[in-house]
């Protein structure tokens, strides 16, 4: 009788302990989110960043994010790459040659996190300040063995099922073309709403598409808080119950550095710092999105120096007019951010990013 009883106790303790060990189990399983948002700083490196942090008297948003690493940018071609490749790698996880938009080495088309996420059901966008069809967005939405080939890949976005938010320039692209096509008008009637303006957006749940500019749209602040506002309004029509992903990149960067200026580089960090602020506040307050922020490649070899070496006072210098090879940021935030600390190369960032989303 006194074993029946200990047999009874025993198994009671037991299932408690196991039931015990699953609940905490459970506890401790890691949270995946639910939206992505990728930034990328178009030939943003290091130096780039630390120019904002100088001349910026509060804190930077750059500082918000609890996590960051280094990224290895070089492309299967050239231990420098440009942006299309940079772009791809980041996009689909595969190194290309330069100048490849969205396929492999053997020019065979790679499918971007951005088709990826729309084929699981999540909504999608992007939003630049360059031409749509430029080397980066473009690696995100269309798959070419030019970067050149502005007017295919403008043929190819007119085509797909996704985005289902596009921001940006390079109207030109779509209404003069060497082909007579308008693919505005065939957009428009595929169930496409067009604008020249964010303002003019009246139906949040339509495809979307603002060309803001005949090419790129001015540079940094004449062109005025068009990024910032833009993804504001991006997150607006793109947040659901399914969730969604969202590419946005501060394109000019690469242009002040491309140009050895160093007071639109500034003007361009600190705007592409105002559109890393809006994304937090969202990504602080939904508690289900990953945020993560990197470059394609560094422009310029900026480097922050006293030209007379005396530590006394600071001079932007450029040692090129074209790309370095060197690491670039990545900074994150939210659920799976811990995830990209460390140094990584620039095609491990989408399984990184796939790994941590639900």
């Amino acid at each position: 009788m006194k074993m029946r009883r200990f047999l009874s106790v025993l198994l009671v303790a037991t299932a408690l302990f196991s039931s015990s060990c699953c609940s905490d189990s459970e506890k401790q399983a890691p949270k995946k989110a639910k939206n992505v948002i990728v930034l990328i700083g178009d030939g943003m490196g290091p130096a780039q960043v630390y120019s904002l942090i100088l001349t910026s008297p509060e804190k930077t948003a750059f500082q918000r994010f609890p996590y960051s690493g280094f990224s290895v940018t070089k492309s299967a071609s050239n231990e420098i790459t440009d942006s299309a490749a940079g772009g791809s790698a980041i996009a689909n996880g595969n190194k290309t040659n330069n100048g490849v938009i969205g396929m492999n080495p053997d020019s065979i088309p790679v499918p971007s996190m951005l088709e990826i996420f729309a084929g699981q059901g999540k909504k999608t966008g992007v939003v630049v300040t360059c031409a749509v069809t430029h080397a980066t967005p473009a690696a995100f939405m269309a798959h070419n063995i030019s970067r050149k080939n502005n007017e295919e890949i403008a043929l190819e976005i007119s085509e797909k099922d996704c985005p289902d938010v596009l921001f940006g320039g390079g109207k030109k692209y779509f209404t003069e073309r060497k082909d007579g096509l308008d693919l505005v008008s065939k957009m428009w009637e595929k169930g496409w709403n067009i604008y020249d303006s964010l303002p003019q957006i009246e139906d949040n749940n339509a495809r979307t598409m603002v060309l803001a500019d005949r090419k790129h749209l001015a540079e940094a602040p004449k062109r005025g808080d068009f990024l910032p506002n833009a993804t504001a309004k991006a997150i607006e029509m793109l947040d659901n119950e399914k969730g969604f992903f969202l590419m946005i990149e501060g394109s000019q960067i690469d242009f002040a550095c491309h140009d050895n200026d160093s007071a639109t580089l500034v003007e361009e960090m600190r705007d592409f710092n105002k559109t890393l602020d809006v994304v937090l506040d969202f990504a602080e307050k939904d508690g289900n999105t990953l945020v993560v922020v990197t470059a394609d490649h560094e422009t310029g070899g900026l480097t922050i120096i006293d030209p007379e070496g005396n530590y006394t006072r600071t001079d932007f210098h450029f040692s090129t007019g074209s790309h370095s090879a060197v690491f670039v940021p990545v900074f994150s935030y939210g659920p799976g951010a811990e995830r990209f600390s460390g140094v990584m190369d620039n095609t491990e960032i989408i399984s990184r990013i796939m790994e941590n989303v639900k």
